[in-house]
């Protein structure tokens, strides 16, 4: 798993490549969690374009960040380009219900744009 980060204005855009799941460092996985809570982005896009497969470690991550972001920070975050097996286990988690997620990075990207312009 690689986590690699881009911003556009005032959004947070985190791409994740590889299998989310168990075995991935733990450490890493914390400390890219970190970046995201420490970079002062209240809005947070996560682009799933190139993650085949995610399992409760991954599900464990997302939450952490939709704490954080969301619940502590009064922020957005949203997830792009979810595949449809990837969308099975966060509708079986539930995790769907509670995130937004969008079919494409532009979608979400508009969403979060959007949300700016209500306020």
């Amino acid at each position: 798993m690689l986590i690699e980060f881009e911003y556009q204005g005032d959004i947070c855009i985190f791409r994740l490549n590889g299998r989310f799941a168990t075995g991935v460092d733990a450490a890493y996985l914390r400390s890219k969690a970190d970046e995201i809570k420490n970079s002062g982005c209240r809005k947070v896009l996560a682009d799933f374009s190139l993650v085949p497969y995610i399992d409760s470690t991954g599900v464990s991550f997302l939450v952490g960040i939709y704490v954080s972001i969301v619940k502590d920070s009064g922020g957005r975050f949203v997830l792009a380009s979810v595949n449809r097996r990837v969308r099975e286990v966060l509708d079986l988690t539930r995790i769907s219900t509670v995130i937004p997620i969008f079919n494409d990075r532009d979608s979400g990207l508009a969403a979060l744009r959007a949300s700016a312009a209500q306020v």
